[in-house]
């Protein structure tokens, strides 16, 4: 019957791989490199080497070249390696021929998100739609993974047996799907009842890349106790608190941050949780600039948000965690990338400042945050006029 693979343990030795392609240069793939070690870190896995190759495209059978798959082979029995996760999405045959060559489980940047994703969920709704992630990413891979003898061996009295146990397991897959869809629909229309009761006051909602600072600033404006921890997806499912600036009481939800290559199982899936950045009145834009990344990851929200939205928000940016900048002072000194080793963020925050609502401070330090603070009560304030214009005396002085 179906057998789902074994999770990452803690402290499992683990080897990654990349490559590098014409559609993804050197540089992309050392980033790309550097969130997967994070997310296996999350996971509880102890990242040992990395490995990269240069290919025009993915090899169909095995994604690496076999003479890269034979070297990393060699890798992993000479330093006791457990486990190799792939950056990028493996098909059934692909896992099953590397690990054949490899001799170790193979498991790819998906399948490691979905772990994580497994391990984070808390509430039913959450946890209803990571099993309904876990098992759509499962179902075109269980031919690679059924392991039974006659399916290994075949032969004579042994053929046949094995395509109907395989079928078996599909058909149970695609009720549990079926049945999945049909609870998370169920939920969704229960969640759609509770945002619509929290229509009277303005709804903010907080989104961003994952591990930006999303849950510590939720803590700050609420003074709660969200999780926050320095780990990919800490929190996944959203949460509301209600927060009073002066007089003025109003709604903010912390998402689930976005990452570069989510599973298109986990895009789909969390839609509904997502409903609350759709329906939110003022969105805030965490990013974390200490990421050399950060200009990258910051589009990669902005697309999203796209997709998800129907119209324009208003939307403030966050520049967080300034404290662990290495900056320059002089303001002649432009360095916009923020790739260098020094970044000048006084400049880079003179020019934003002429295109967009922006902020640059540290939540974690409280580093320019009253400004901030203030900033957002003016526009939620200026929301609510808009909506219930007789109410004068919530924004009274």
């Amino acid at each position: 019957m179906i057998e789902k693979k074994k999770k990452v343990s803690a402290h499992e030795r683990v080897v990654l791989v990349a490559i590098t392609t014409p559609y993804q240069n050197e540089s992309d793939t050392t980033e790309f490199l550097t969130e997967l070690a994070f997310l296996t870190h999350t996971a509880g896995g102890q990242v040992i080497k990395s490995f990269t190759q240069k290919l025009s495209s993915p090899h169909p059978g095995s994604f690496i070249g076999k003479g890269k798959a034979i070297e990393i082979a060699s890798y992993v029995k000479a330093h006791n390696i457990s486990m190799v996760i792939f950056d990028d999405e493996l098909s059934a045959t692909q896992v099953r021929n590397l690990e054949q060559i490899i001799g170790v489980r193979i498991i790819d940047r998906s399948g490691l998100i979905l772990d994580i994703f497994a391990t984070r969920a808390r509430t039913a709704h959450a946890k209803t739609q990571v099993e309904l992630a876990q098992y759509e990413y499962l179902l075109p891979r269980l031919a690679g993974m059924w392991t039974h003898l006659s399916r290994q061996k075949g032969g004579i009295g042994l053929r046949g047996p094995g395509e109907t146990e395989i079928e078996t397991d599909r058909r149970i897959v695609r009720e549990k799907i079926s049945l999945l869809k049909k609870k998370l629909k169920q939920i969704d229309k229960q969640k759609a009842t509770q945002r619509s009761n929290r229509q009277h006051l303005i709804r903010v909602a907080l989104v961003g890349y994952t591990n930006v600072g999303k849950s510590t600033f939720l803590n700050y404006l609420s003074k709660s106790e969200v999780l926050a921890e320095n780990k990919l997806f800490a929190t996944l499912d959203t949460t509301v608190r209600k927060v009073v600036i002066r007089n003025l009481p109003f709604l903010v939800s912390d998402t689930v941050g976005f990452i570069r290559k989510l599973p298109h199982q986990l895009i789909e899936s969390f839609k509904s949780t997502l409903d609350e950045t759709r329906e939110a009145d003022l969105l805030i834009h965490i990013i974390d600039i200490s990421n050399q990344a950060f200009e990258k990851q910051k589009k990669v929200v902005q697309k999203t948000i796209q997709e998800i939205t129907n119209s324009p928000k208003p939307t403030i940016c966050i520049y967080n965690k300034i404290d662990a900048v290495n900056a320059l002072e002089d303001e002649n000194e432009f360095d916009y990338t923020g790739e260098s080793e020094k970044f000048n963020l006084k400049a880079y925050e003179k020019q934003l400042k002429k295109i967009e609502d922006c902020f640059f401070v540290s939540i974690k330090e409280k580093k320019h945050t009253d400004q901030l603070k203030a900033f957002i009560y003016e526009k939620v304030k200026e929301l609510h006029i808009k909506r219930y214009p007789y109410n004068h005396f919530l924004y009274q002085e």
